[in-house]
């Protein structure tokens, strides 16, 4: 049955995740390369210790990601009847937790610097048989590696409409974020250098309280969906617009006198449930058939699609958003 367990992509949809794939690959080698990087300048400094650590963070996205592909694709099972698209959303989850709990521990480290008066020490090194001071290769290293995240940010923001997919998207809100993470390192590096030590505190408290919102967000974001708040939005902004149209191709077909829908996010896909209060008493099965076809045919979301036959509908599909 069409509207039934499908995990086949429209070809639009296909080549959006294989370049989201690669773009996802290509990401982890990249910021593979600028841990390796850092480490190498790190210090004593507690902005670049944090913007270090906030960039191993970064990796938990991305692998959750191409980790969840290897399950949304599996089709639905006796056991998982409704298929494995919520794998998505669990590791939207891990990632989002991941980035609170070590946020927090950040934040916390950061203050008590602040509050004990700790002064960071940058010292010198030799490069070419030249004394340079640390920092400079600091700030030179951080303006490099912020190169990379702008491009692959902006590519995966167009890609995650595209697949509706969530984990990609904020993935690619923390990439365009990047650049403030590096700037708050700089400037905490420089502080250091014009004697004002507290700086580099102040830049690791910002950059880890940006570490710990994008956790709030991104754990809040995916546990509604788990527990099947309305479908919305790749953003998060609004309810999905799919509920409307779905209500109102509905309500056009002349046997019907009202029609409500739930529809709820999988992960990637979306479960529908539409309720429809009919003219009449009998209703034929041919009706309620093509009523789900063609609901199934509006998007290709729809995974699972259900046309029910009430005497009222329910409040839930009533309710403003």
């Amino acid at each position: 049955m069409k509207s039934v367990g499908r995990t086949d992509l429209p070809k639009a949809q296909q080549a959006a995740l294989r370049s989201a794939i690669r773009w996802e690959i290509f990401t982890i080698a990249y910021t593979s390369v600028t841990i390796a990087v850092i480490a190498l300048v790190v210090g004593g400094s507690q902005a670049m210790k944090t913007a270090w650590i906030e960039d191993m963070l970064s990796l938990i996205p991305q692998i959750a990601f191409l980790v969840s592909l290897l399950f949304i694709r599996r089709r639905p099972t006796r056991r998982f009847p409704f298929g494995l698209h919520r794998v998505m959303g669990i590791g939207h989850l891990v990632a989002g937790v991941a980035l609170l709990a070590v946020g927090l521990n950040l934040a916390v480290e950061s203050i008590s610097g602040l509050v004990r008066g700790e002064h960071p020490a940058i010292g010198t090194v030799r490069v070419f048989g030249q004394t340079i001071w640390l920092g400079w290769l600091m700030v030179a290293v951080m303006t490099i590696v912020i190169i990379g995240p702008f491009f692959y940010g902006h590519a995966k923001a167009k890609l995650a409409p595209t697949l509706h997919n969530k984990v990609l998207y904020a993935d690619a809100d923390m990439a365009k974020a990047d650049w403030t993470t590096t700037v708050a390192s700089i400037v905490g590096v420089l502080g250091v250098g014009i004697g004002w030590w507290w700086l580099d505190g102040a830049a690791a408290l910002f950059i880890s309280l940006g570490i710990v919102w994008d956790g709030i967000r991104n754990a809040r974001a995916a546990v509604r969906d788990l527990i099947d708040q309305r479908a919305r939005t790749v953003d998060d902004s609004k309810p999905h617009p799919l509920i409307a149209q779905i209500t109102r191709d509905l309500e056009r077909q002349p046997w019907v006198q009202a029609a409500g829908v739930r529809m709820r996010d999988m992960g990637q896909v979306f479960h529908v449930e539409a309720f429809v209060v009919p003219h009449r008493a009998k209703v034929s099965v041919a009706h309620i058939e093509r009523a789900r076809a063609e609901i199934a045919d509006l998007d290709w979301k729809m995974q699972d699609v259900s046309v029910v036959i009430v005497a009222e509908l329910p409040d839930a599909t009533r309710e403003a958003d």
